[in-house]
């Protein structure tokens, strides 16, 4: 049995999958399994794996599950006491894999562990060194175009990694669950982080497992997929997950930042998007509820613990006002 599975998710990345499959069979780290999830694909994807990579699992299905469904659907097919979720649009280094279990295995209690992930065209420039949580309710990719000069190459602790490339333990996943469905995508690596921490697990980088990442190749930058999906995603985990103390005490801000948001899909000509976003968390609600429920039984730390987890946000105008000139 491998000790470690490798989940792959794929929707029309035909392009991408040479590049990511012949990086990942060169590891140096040896004992791990690769399960691609195909979703629905009609670009050929699944013919060409299974004809050009007989080594890897591959399992495709007819219909788009997203990309919590799918990866759910691929975890059922793993064995490892590890599991890395890792995007099919990117190149991972030769010891991206041994970097990873060695920073998980520093600590029993290290549930996740975060790649340093780059720009594909640039790669002096970061795309994510983990993520974060700021006090206005919104999930941050660490480091997210910084240029790269060594400032994360410390292992450190994070809130959570980025799903694109992140590591695991099966432990904890029993525990939490792995991702929620009804995320479809975005966000969900972030709920899940929230899940873990609530129940007393760690989170760190490995700045050594390092990822070459082309950002936004499946759903497109800012589409209306996306605005739909992050805006409503946002209030999904703050609804799930957020304590009410630190709710009452930070909503005010929340609900700045998420006027600045809306006002921001206005001005992009996203607005029904982002309307459609917040009505469909109004809808949702009940459930959202049933979730909370149960996401309070697993916490272990205290409301103190989790605020101490936060990180500062910026003024919801001056960051209003630098990404309507971007």
């Amino acid at each position: 049995m491998a000790r470690l599975s490798v989940i792959i998710l794929n929707w029309n990345g035909k392009q991408h999958l040479d590049g990511c499959l012949e990086s990942l069979a060169l590891q140096s780290f040896r004992d791990f399994e690769t399960v691609l999830f195909d979703n629905g694909s009609t670009d050929g994807s699944a013919e060409y794996v299974r004809e050009r990579f007989p080594w890897v699992r591959l399992v495709a299905v007819p219909q788009n599950l997203g990309f919590a469904g799918g990866n759910n659907r691929a975890f059922d097919e793993c064995q490892g006491e590890f599991i890395v979720t890792l995007n099919n649009d990117t190149k991972v280094s030769p010891d991206f894999l041994s970097e990873l279990v060695a920073a998980a295995e520093a600590d029993p209690k290290i549930g996740m562990v975060a790649a340093k992930m780059l720009n594909f065209y640039q790669p002096g420039r970061i795309d994510s060194a983990g993520v974060k949580v700021a006090a206005n309710g919104m999930g941050y990719n660490v480091g997210v175009g910084e240029t790269d000069v060594g400032q994360y190459d410390t292992p450190t602790e994070v809130f959570g990694p980025c799903a694109g490339a992140a590591l695991y333990r099966r432990a904890m996943l029993d525990e939490v669950g792995f991702f929620d469905d009804d995320f479809f995508a975005y966000y969900e690596d972030l709920d899940l982080a929230w899940r873990g921490r609530l129940a007393g697990w760690r989170a760190v980088s490995a700045p050594g497992a390092v990822v070459l990442h082309v950002h936004s190749a499946t759903s497109g930058k800012m589409s209306p997929f996306t605005v739909y999906h992050v805006h409503r995603n946002k209030w999904f985990v703050l609804v799930k997950n957020w304590p009410a103390s630190l709710l009452g005490r930070h909503l005010f801000r929340i609900l700045c930042f998420d006027l600045g948001a809306l006002a921001l899909a206005v001005l992009r000509h996203r607005a029904g998007a982002a309307l459609r976003a917040r009505w469909d968390v109004v809808r949702s609600l009940p459930l959202l509820l049933q979730k909370r429920k149960e996401v309070a039984a697993l916490r272990r730390l205290t409301p103190p613990e989790l605020a101490a987890l936060l990180q500062p946000a910026n003024s919801a105008v001056a960051t209003f006002a630098r990404k309507a000139r971007e």
